[in-house]
């Protein structure tokens, strides 16, 4: 799932789903566990899924060879429709699959429905998940427990330029501070161009400013959470990323309605001198007109040296608690998420393998990787593990704090602050 119009929807979708569901559900486990019939997978559909079926259709056709009497059907699901199928799948036991893909930040949600499987034994009892990456982990960890297997994960770094930097004698941004003053550099030499294109709807690319500040979107765990938005290393950052959308950048009239893709699409189409992609934008880019013009090293924290904090993204794969066939669900499933079925899916999809071992080498066959790989080693940051988020990102209070600032229509302090009881207001629904 290629991450940015991806998780708008899936998170959407997960929104629709947490509002939706039953406090009371008919999804108790299931009493059996049969080791024979038919397993039902469900997977995300692909912009291009002939890549992922072949890496897929490998997997079932070992499982079955392995386990005689065990079948297995994938379904490939449009993403639009999804949240419909998910609610009824919690809800209808006969109806669900007994494996999924889903959203790595969707996990919250999903397990206070009562869909997902605790698996902490079996995750613990697996050989291969001692190489999972620790926000990967976080990412199938509700108060404790694990209830999937991380399947893939997307982080951003800076895509730059080249040719632009070479003609303008322009070094790359070692501090933020050097990437807004070399972004305006690039905008006056070049006005044609956005310095840094950025997005007021992008919230995952304005997060790495407010992390590399020392802010937080959330402070606590489990199930309670109070947002930190509006606290001082917070504010700072959204100052330095809101400030970046002006007439000598990337002027607001043209920038503050943009989201990630819009912003990824500028950059491929040679509109902007750099931007904050992911390694899952790099296609988009090689499709485009800058082929061979630029680069890609991670966003540059606040001090020289230091890399940003970037969002870990990504998709899991889970079992359902109402599956007749547990054991064969979870073989399955970490058969799906194994590291010779991750290096595949790499190979095939680009997806970002969530184990250590597995990323270093994808790094080292594919020269593209190993700037996100930089990334992730330097440590990322997550969602509050909050069903709650489901809510607060469907309704837009990030970009709208954003916009907010942008427009000139509230301050920092205001936005940020207005913000936070938003996010407050949705913590305490769930609590």
């Amino acid at each position: 799932m290629k991450l940015p119009s991806r998780l708008a929807a899936l998170l959407a979708a997960a929104a629709v789903v947490t509002a939706c569901a039953p406090q009371t559900s008919d999804n108790a486990s299931s009493d059996k566990d049969e080791q024979t019939g038919t397993l039902r997978v469900w997977l995300f559909q692909e912009v291009g899924n002939q890549p992922k079926e072949k890496v897929v259709d490998s997997v079932v056709a070992a499982f079955e060879k392995e386990h005689k009497g065990a079948k297995v059907d994938v379904e490939y699901i449009p993403v639009e429709t999804r949240a419909q199928r998910v609610k009824a799948a919690f809800n209808d036991p006969k109806s669900a699959p007994d494996v999924i893909e889903y959203g790595n930040t969707d996990t919250a949600g999903y397990v206070k429905d009562g869909g997902l499987l605790d698996v902490t034994k079996e995750f613990g009892d697996w050989s291969e998940a001692k190489d999972t990456d620790p926000t990967a982990r976080q990412s199938v960890t509700v108060d404790g427990k694990i209830y999937g297997a991380p399947f893939y994960v997307g982080v951003r770094a800076l895509y730059y330029r080249t040719d632009v930097f070479e003609e303008l004698g322009l070094e790359v941004p070692k501090t933020m501070a050097e990437l807004a003053t070399t972004a305006r550099r690039i905008r006056a030499e070049k006005p044609e161009l956005y310095g840094l294109v950025v997005g007021g709807a992008y919230t995952y690319g304005a997060m790495p400013f407010v992390w590399a500040n020392g802010g937080e979107l959330a402070t606590g765990k489990g199930g309670s959470y109070a947002s930190a938005i509006d606290s001082e290393a917070a504010q700072k950052g959204i100052k330095e990323y809101t400030s970046l959308f002006s007439d000598d950048n990337c002027p607001a009239a043209k920038c503050a309605g943009m989201g990630g893709n819009d912003t990824v699409t500028a950059f491929a189409a040679g509109k902007a001198g750099m931007a904050i992609g992911g390694d899952f934008s790099h296609a988009a880019v090689e499709a485009g007109k800058v082929k061979g013009k630029y680069a890609v090293v991670p966003l540059p924290g606040v001090k020289a040296g230091s890399v940003a904090p970037a969002f870990a993204g990504g998709n899991n794969i889970g079992v359902l608690k109402s599956t007749s066939h547990r054991t064969l669900a979870v073989r399955l499933m970490e058969q799906l998420a194994s590291k010779e079925t991750q290096a595949s899916m790499f190979e095939a999809m680009g997806f970002l393998p969530t184990f250590g071992d597995v990323r270093e080498k994808a790094a080292a066959e594919k020269p593209y990787v190993k700037p996100f790989v930089q990334t992730l080693a330097s440590g990322t940051k997550f969602v509050p593990a909050s069903p709650a988020w489901s809510e607060i990102d469907s309704s837009l209070v990030l970009p709208t704090m954003f916009q907010e600032v942008i427009s000139g229509k509230k301050d920092v302090a205001g936005a940020s602050g207005d913000a936070a009881k938003k996010m407050d207001e949705a913590f305490g629904s769930v609590g």
